[in-house]
């Protein structure tokens, strides 16, 4: 199993409630859509922190790179990266293993 995290930074004259909003709520309908998607999370600042250079993360648990890959390469893939190009300034994808150390 792999984990691609997301972090993103609001764009430029988004709120941060509504950015808020967004990644709980709003795009969570996104990812119900990516098949082969096995765990998704949103994480936000508790805060606004103007000096963070991101504003949230999700992470996203796929079978392996191929089944990540088959994923956005569909018609919900591509809307939920249009989602997120749409409320986002900047983000950055990282595909990791994780492990779990406790």
């Amino acid at each position: 199993m792999i984990k691609v995290m997301a972090l993103m930074k609001r764009k430029d004259g988004m709120s941060f409630q509504d950015f808020r909003k967004w990644i709980l709520e709003d795009h969570v309908a996104f990812a119900r859509n990516l098949p082969g998607l096995r765990k998704y999370t949103s994480n936000v600042l508790r805060a606004e922190n103007a000096d963070a250079p991101f504003d949230g993360m999700s992470e996203m648990y796929f079978d392996d790179e191929a089944a990540m890959a088959a994923a956005f390469s569909t018609e919900a893939g591509k809307e939920a990266g249009g989602d997120a190009a749409a409320h986002c300034s900047n983000r950055f994808r990282m595909v990791c293993d994780e492990k779990q150390q406790f």
